[in-house]
């Protein structure tokens, strides 16, 4: 797997879709991709403007042929939830057919996140889906930023954890939580899988973004940071457990340089390899979401 690291250090990528401006604070990233059994792809992003123009105002799902070039379906907004931000979504197609959107929403004058779904039969329904809370959080936990994924009816969650009982300006810290469902509306949550460790690229935090099972171990593309200063600048690492409950990092952080984001890594697996959308800023400042196509080793398999 570290040749998905080394594809996002390597900088040759392709545009996907544009942040809505340039400059600082213009985001369009956070991806979440699915490839339907039909060959198509599937996308849903986060799309964001400064803080004083609106933060996180728009969820996005995208459908396309080649995995390039997209189509928007279905726009969810930060009015419709009433909250002051939206952060990364997690599109799944379920087991029965029908599609779930998992939505990070940002409370009002406050550093809480919670996370709901939205189900609906196809993509295009799913602003209008049938709603429910799936991490509520409280005063001492914020939660967004989940990974998802459904096999043979189990269902799995990387979840980001804020703890908030620092105060907002220790708000940032961040570590990813694993938890299992039956319905992925109902989660047990069984502890940390993945936290900062002190000294290192990621000090400050560390968050799941995609996970690859293979050749019978599990692997984790991740956001890190070493600092405060360093939130919205995360960059990429890679870590590896023997289950999906641990993870131990062993490489990053990519790129070398601080201050340039390259994050919120989704992988899609085809037949041949795998293509990594991403988060990266751009050289105004602007964060745009990109893309890189990784062929896969001879003889590896893979199942997610």
């Amino acid at each position: 797997m570290i040749e998905l690291l080394r594809a996002l250090a390597t900088g040759a990528s392709d545009l996907v879709v544009e942040a809505p401006g340039r400059g600082e604070g213009f985001w369009a990233g956070g991806p979440s991709s699915v490839l339907a059994d039909d060959g198509t792809y599937w996308l849903a992003h986060r799309m964001r403007r400064p803080v004083d123009q609106g933060r996180g105002y728009a969820n996005v799902v995208s459908r396309s042929d080649d995995g390039l070039s997209f189509e928007p379906v279905a726009t969810v907004t930060s009015d419709q939830f009433a909250c002051a931000s939206l952060e990364r979504p997690a599109l799944v197609q379920r087991p029965d057919g029908g599609w779930r959107l998992y939505v990070s929403c940002s409370t009002l004058g406050s550093k809480h996140w919670w996370v709901e779904a939205l189900d609906a039969d196809v993509p295009a329904a799913l602003p209008g889906g049938k709603r429910t809370m799936v991490l509520a959080g409280d005063e001492q936990v914020a939660w967004k930023d989940v990974v998802v994924s459904v096999d043979d009816a189990t269902w799995r969650m990387w979840a980001c954890r804020h703890p908030l009982d620092g105060g907002p300006d220790r708000a940032d810290r961040m570590s990813t939580w694993y938890a299992t469902s039956d319905d992925g509306l109902e989660w047990d949550l069984h502890g940390p899988a993945l936290t900062p460790q002190p000294d290192t690229w990621d000090a400050r935090g560390t968050r799941v973004a995609a996970v690859i099972r293979q050749d019978g171990r599990w692997w984790a593309v991740y956001d890190g940071r070493r600092s405060a200063e360093e939130n919205w600048r995360e960059r990429s690492g890679l870590a590896v457990g023997h289950g999906p409950d641990q993870f131990t990092a062993v490489a990053g952080p990519v790129p070398d340089r601080a201050g340039t984001a390259l994050r919120y890594t989704s992988v899609v697996t085809t037949r041949d390899g795998y293509r990594l959308y991403f988060e990266a800023t751009g050289p105004d400042g602007a964060h745009d979401l990109r893309s890189v196509y990784v062929p896969r080793p001879s003889g590896a398999s893979q199942s997610l």
